[in-house]
């Protein structure tokens, strides 16, 4: 006697769907065959393939250039999500036996972050933390598409609703200059408008925000001046005595405490951004991620330096 069972509905090749998924995402059998690193002929007879088991066309052939029918379009959708929870799926498994991958902004990185790791693998050197530093005009990650398990950015607090997070410290801007720059009287307005601004981004953003709270905006021609693409560079500049940079008071104390840098004006302002270590809300945690957390908020660098007033 033969027990009826129901027949599990064959599916497609995981090669097929996946060289489908790619090449709909860039809209290039070429693209997508230099993404998989097979040949782009691979990639059309793989995808010739899915059609002829699903019985559908998925691609409308317009010459060199590929359209999705709407039936590819949503097929394309769905395995877009699939292919993720896979990815999730393994990096779940390899995270426990693996270091722990941070992202964060460069000039953080070479100011505090750095050392403040080095130190805590010495703390923990059965913890490890791989660290990527990464030029950012505008902080951000993608836990979907970058190889990362946790991220630290500059920003305002307005971050996308699956990541946890955690406020590391404020940002504080305050000028700063060469000693030699800063001269025996005290700075004021019409000094500071006949100096050479440094802007740590292309947009000026920093010395706007200062002059415009310590009310000097209409007083200084703040949209002229160097442009660099970050603050450690801005930094930088100033020390040598190119002009007078805008810095975040907490990464600047080394350098004040050493004398290479000097603070022209005795106010900070608070930009209204702050350090934030994120992760993805969904999915198992780093087991080194909570140690590491800790670590670095019992690290955090200084915000006051003496006879500063901090505007908030």
């Amino acid at each position: 006697m033969l027990l009826g069972c129901a027949m599990t509905p064959r599916l497609p090749p995981l090669y097929a769907l996946r060289a489908f998924e790619v090449a709909a995402r860039f809209g290039s059998f070429t693209e997508a065959a230099q993404s998989l690193c097979i040949t782009q002929s691979a990639v059309s007879r793989h995808v010739k393939t899915l059609e002829e088991q699903l019985g559908c066309q998925l691609f409308e052939r317009r010459g060199s250039k590929l359209a999705l029918t709407d039936t590819g379009r949503r097929l394309a959708q769905e395995l877009k999500v699939g292919f993720r929870t896979i990815e999730s799926a393994c990096v779940a498994v390899t995270r426990q036996r693996g270091a722990l991958r941070l992202k964060a902004p460069s000039t953080l990185t070479m100011r505090w972050l750095l050392s403040t790791l080095e130190a805590f693998q010495q703390a923990y050197p059965r913890q490890r933390v791989q660290l990527t530093s990464a030029w950012m005009d505008v902080d951000a990650v993608d836990f979907h598409s970058e190889p990362f398990d946790c991220a630290i950015l500059l920003g305002d607090g307005n971050l996308p609703v699956d990541f946890n997070r955690l406020k590391l410290f404020d940002e504080w801007l305050v000028p700063v200059c060469a000693p030699a720059l800063l001269g025996t009287s005290p700075w004021d307005a019409a000094r500071l408008a006949a100096a050479e601004l440094i802007h740590p981004s292309r947009d000026c953003r920093d010395w706007r925000r200062w002059l415009e709270r310590v009310g000097l905006a209409d007083a200084v021609a703040w949209q002229q001046g160097k442009l660099f693409d970050t603050l450690e560079l801005g930094i930088s500049a100033a020390a040598q005595g190119h002009g007078v940079s805008i810095g975040d008071l907490a990464l600047v104390g080394a350098e004040l405490a050493r004398g290479t840098l000097a603070l022209p004006f005795d106010a900070a302002v608070r930009s209204g951004d702050s350090y934030y270590l994120v992760w993805p809300a969904h999915g198992e945690v780093h087991p080194v991620l909570a140690q590491m957390q800790d670590y670095l908020l019992a690290h955090l660098p200084a915000v006051q330096a003496q006879g500063i007033r901090l505007l908030d």
